[in-house]
């Protein structure tokens, strides 16, 4: 679909999710405008994307909360409880368009692509990437029962979820590239 003489407003759009979803947007040919202002009175629509644990390849060239988490858990120390809800950020900047697209969206939709333990995103990490020398997990550490988040207003959306392993290397890669990942 094109978006050509459309306008949207997308908020922080300096963002990590953002930045893909503006960069989406342009081209599609849309208008993109960076504020949002009275919805109600302006009779506009509100349909809200709830992502997971955010990663992927960054367009901006700082850190967000997300890709934080992943360098802190590579370097030994997590700061986030296990287990992770995953999703990668092309999947969420594309919830976004397809909530603005789709006539019928409404609502909430919440975004994860996976539910995954620490231990498993180092395991493909060691496995995928072994001169990293990743810390190892202890023997006696307690894992939380992994369950799923239901996936099935998001599809009703289009989307169609990147598989988790992708989403960390090509996360890896970007903390690669922008300097933030040495190995």
């Amino acid at each position: 679909m094109s978006g050509k003489g459309k306008v949207v407003c997308v908020t922080g759009a300096s963002g990590f999710i953002a930045s893909w979803l503006v960069k989406l947007l342009l081209q599609r040919s849309y208008t993109v405008k960076a504020t949002v202002r009275d919805l109600k009175e302006n009779g506009i629509d509100l349909v809200t994307i709830h992502p997971g644990l955010v990663l992927g390849p960054l367009l901006q060239p700082n850190l967000n909360l997300s890709m934080e988490m992943i360098l802190k858990l590579i370097q030994g120390s997590p700061i986030y409880p296990s287990p992770y809800r995953l999703v990668d950020v092309r999947d969420v900047a594309h919830a976004h368009i397809q909530a603005l697209e789709v006539p019928m969206a409404n609502g909430r939709y919440m975004m994860v692509g996976r539910v995954t333990h620490d231990n498993e995103i180092l395991k493909f990490l060691c496995q995928n990437y072994p001169a990293m020398h990743l810390p190892e997990k202890s023997e006696d550490y307690k894992y939380e029962p992994t369950y799923h988040v239901s996936q099935e207003r998001a599809k009703s959306l289009g989307i169609n979820f990147m598989p988790w392993e992708l989403s960390v290397k090509d996360a890896i890669e970007s903390l690669k590239e922008k300097g933030f990942l040495h190995f």
